[in-house]
Formats: structure tokens, sequence, C-alpha cells
């Protein structure tokens, strides 16, 4: 009797620790992002990836609720005061329109993001070593990067002669962005014109403009809104024929020539990270933000061809990716 007892409660042992697993609250991520829901994001896909990586398993471990500005900045900023409302666990910021939404909401939950902005220029947090309050992430804002793109374009045009620069002037870090630029463009002894536009009218006006000046090529500075638009600048760059470049590789692969800059993919994969830490009890105040670890050279050798712009071997030879 005392056998089948002690046998008894021994066996109850793994039933009751299965029970509590079950029981167990499992963590809830709020991914806030002004993509379309409907169409694949490879930005969401990669942290995904990237929480399978650490172990996590989703619907076990952990729960993503999606919150989808479907294109529109104004969208997530009407849905924000609902995702708080739904108190999550943790908030992913991917990108810059959706942590604006946020902090305009007024947002107190532990937060991770990927914005392309300077976060001490924004003022959000106190440094990249020392955030303080709630927020941490990566930053893809690398002055650094600005005259390298300036110096493959010219490796890649070496005629050119004057560059447009058509900027989102609300982007928090611009005006450092812009310096960096003139700086490289007078070393390499280039023209530069300043394009500041906020809205798809602007930017159609900028690019007229562009187009009855003949420059040369167009510089795109990173950021949501130029990638929102990235098939319209390769509308443009085609019938006109005046090459455009950027940060990111999207904006190649939507028909422009060229870009350089950070890996996207590893971003977000590098984000799940970021919520690993803080559901192990980290704060986001004592994580340090980060910088991109790896960049990309991205040339589109079919858009090159339209465009009649024979690419260097050296330029070839250096890409990560070329686009055929």
């Amino acid at each position: 009797m005392k056998r089948r007892a002690a046998c008894a409660a021994l066996c109850l042992v793994p039933l009751a620790l299965a029970a509590r697993a079950q029981s167990a609250p499992r963590y809830r991520v709020a991914w806030v992002t002004t993509e379309r829901r409907n169409a694949p994001s490879k930005n969401f896909e990669a942290f995904r990836s990237g929480l399978r990586g650490l172990g996590y398993l989703e619907g076990r471990d952990i729960v993503i609720d999606v919150w989808s500005g479907d294109g529109s900045a104004e969208r997530v900023e009407q849905i924000a005061p609902d995702v708080l409302r739904s108190h999550p666990d943790l908030v992913v910021a991917a990108g810059g329109g959706a942590l604006y939404a946020l902090l305009q909401a007024g947002s107190r939950a532990p937060t991770v993001f990927s914005i392309s902005a300077d976060p001490v220029e924004w003022k959000i947090v106190e440094s990249f070593a020392h955030p303080g309050g709630n927020l941490t992430g990566i930053s893809l804002f690398t002055l650094a990067l600005v005259g390298k793109r300036l110096e493959l374009m010219k490796e890649m045009l070496p005629g050119a002669k004057r560059v447009a620069l058509v900027v989102n002037p609300q982007h928090p870090g611009e005006k450092l962005e812009l310096a960096a630029a003139k700086d490289a463009a007078a070393r390499l002894g280039l023209t530069v014109r300043y394009f500041p536009v906020t809205s798809e009218a602007e930017l159609d006006r900028a690019l007229d403009d562009v187009a009855r000046a003949r420059d040369d090529a167009i510089l795109a500075f990173a950021d949501g809104f130029t990638q929102q638009f990235a098939g319209r600048f390769a509308a443009f760059s085609q019938q006109q024929r005046i090459p455009a470049i950027d940060g990111w590789a999207p904006f190649a692969e939507a028909g422009n020539l060229m870009t350089y800059g950070p890996v996207i993919d590893d971003v977000y994969r590098r984000l799940a990270q970021y919520v690993d830490k803080v559901r192990k009890g980290a704060k986001p105040a004592d994580l340090p933000i980060e910088l991109p670890t790896k960049v990309e050279l991205v040339i589109n050798a079919a858009v090159a061809r339209q465009l009649g712009i024979a690419v260097p071997p050296s330029l070839l030879a250096r890409a990560d990716e070329v686009i055929h």
C-alpha cells in the first residue's frame, strides 16, 4: 500500500507540472506597424525567425498581436490607443511611424523599436548607451553611410556632376544627414540640390524640378517615407533616365538602381533578442540602443541596362546582391 501511495504521488508530479505549464500566462507582444496587414512582411517574418532561433514557440511561449495601419500613418495613430488598452507585456514598434503614434498615445509600456531616426535627436531617449525610460531598440541612423552612398554613386556614374537630395525634413537627424551629404559631395566634386518633401504632392513637384534641371542622379535619404514611394522613384527614373539610389534594399528591389545600407532582415531578427532580454527581466532603460552591424550593397543590373549604365566590374564584385 505504501509503495502504491508513493507511486501515485510521484505520478501526479509531472501531471501537476504540465497543468501549471498550460495555465502559465503566455508573453503577449503587440507588433505595431504602418505596413499593410494583407501584404507579406519580410520584417515581421525576420522578427518571428529571430524568436524561433531563441527557442520561442508562438502559441506556447509567446503570442504576437499584429496591429497594422494598412499603409497609413494616420491609421496607426488611430489604433495606438487600442494597442495600449489591450495591455500587452511588450510593444514592438516596427518603424518610426509606429513609434510616433505610440508616443502620441502616451505609451508607458516596455517598447522595443526599429527606427531610421536618431532617437537622441528626437529626444525620446537620454543616450544610446543609457536610453532611460521605457524605450530601446535599434536605430538605422548611421551618418558614415551617407557619404559612402555618394562615393558608390560616383563610382557607378563617374560623369555625374549634380545630385538631387530628396529628403523628409521631419525625420529626426535629417540636418545631420544633410550636412554629411554636403561634406561628402564637396569631396567628390559634386553639386547637390536639396528637396524637402513631406507628401506625395511635394514629391511629384520635386521630381518635376529634377526632370527639368536634368540632374544626374537622385539620392533619397532612407526612411519610411522614401520607402513608401520607392515605386514612384523607379517609374520616374526609368521614364526620365535619371538613376535613383537609397539606403535600404527594398528600394532597389522596387526598380531603382542601387542601395547601400543596413541589412534590414538582420535588424528585425536582432529585435527578438531585445524581447527575450525584457521577457527575462531586463529593463529597456538599461539596454543600449544598437546600430546596424551588417551592411549590404545591392545593385539592380536590370535597371542599369535600361538606363544605359555600364556597371563597373569592381562594383559588381563587391555587391552583396545583383538583381538581374
